[in-house]
């Protein structure tokens, strides 16, 4: 009897369908996903990927992903003397970060800070408790009003282009320090130790590979693997073996299309919600007025739409 119900069970395995990789899941009650960080963030690669990958792994969801990066920005409240040719010193994040925080009113918020943070200078304890002091009162901040937080750790510098080993130190400091503070039961999605690896592997075969010919602002392979990591971190399996982001679309007919949209209509409000929260940061785009940014973030939506229920060609 036993000897059946054995051949029974192995007979159902076999016929049993395979199971497929988790995708990345956000809480129910995440409907509006901000984005805050420095040029970084601002250019918009890794967080249009993130979308992305929601608007097609969840067409039927309707989640809000709004950037609000700054470029030059920092948490500590420093600048070097002479920053940007003595035009400007550069901007606290603390300075807007009350007014974006009411203005886009935050379910989830991703920090990604650190890069501009130790000022390319050698580690200093000073002006690593000024960073310190900047992450947790973004933290607090972003919990005063109910919303969640995860922070990233700083993306990759790049201390061969810079010649600046000593500040790639700094920033491994940084990191470090984030990822302990997951004992305080912070999120902490790591994305400076996953960057750091691939290159140094990808170095082996390929001596001159960089993601940034400046050393600091990556390509679109270096925001796919922090996008990546911030997926993985949200639970994300079925990317474990994707090597970039046409693989992480590959499942949709008109996956790079969708991206497109959704590239353009971040690109679009970002500069719409900068301007509409301020900063003082010169030499920005003026954004569109909010009003008739969010008419065309709804017109953009209907073509996601229609990309989304569009049929998939037989084969």
């Amino acid at each position: 009897m036993i000897r059946i119900l054995l051949v029974l069970f192995l007979a159902f395995l076999g016929n049993a369908p395979a199971l497929t990789p988790a995708v990345a899941q956000l809480p129910m009650n995440v409907k509006r996903v901000v984005f805050l960080g420095d040029s970084i963030t601002y250019a918009g690669q890794y967080t249009a990927f993130v979308e992305a990958y929601y608007v097609t792994r969840h067409p039927g969801q309707r989640i809000e992903f709004i950037n609000v990066g700054l470029p030059s920005e920092t948490v500590s409240g420093l600048s070097e003397p002479g920053h940007a040719g003595g035009a400007f010193p550069r901007p606290d994040l603390h300075e807007r970060l009350a007014r974006v925080l009411a203005a886009t009113q935050p379910d989830l918020v991703f920090v990604c800070y650190g890069m501009n943070d130790g000022i390319n200078l050698p580690f200093d304890e000073k002006r690593f408790d000024a960073f310190k002091k900047g992450i947790h009162d973004v933290h607090n901040a972003v919990l005063a009003v109910h919303a969640q937080v995860i922070h990233l750790t700083p993306p990759y510098y790049d201390a061969r282009k810079k010649n600046n080993p000593a500040y790639a130190d700094t920033l491994d400091r940084y990191s470090q320090w984030l990822l302990d503070q997951r004992a305080q039961q912070w999120k902490v999605a790591d994305i400076h130790g996953p960057m750091t690896a691939f290159i140094e592997e990808k170095r082996k075969t390929e001596p001159t590979f960089a993601y940034a010919t400046d050393g600091v602002h990556p390509n679109d392979l270096g925001h796919w693997i922090m996008a990546k990591q911030i997926l993985l971190f949200l639970g994300a399996k079925d990317l474990e073996k994707a090597e970039d982001v046409s693989q992480m679309l590959a499942d949709n007919p008109n996956g790079l299309p969708i991206l497109a949209l959704v590239r353009q209509r971040e690109d679009m409000l970002k500069d719409a919600w900068l301007t509409s929260t301020k900063h003082l940061r010169p030499g920005m785009q003026t954004g569109l007025p909010m009003e008739e940014a969010l008419k065309k973030s709804a017109e953009i939506q209907m073509q996601l739409d229609a990309l989304l229920k569009k049929p998939v060609p037989a084969t």
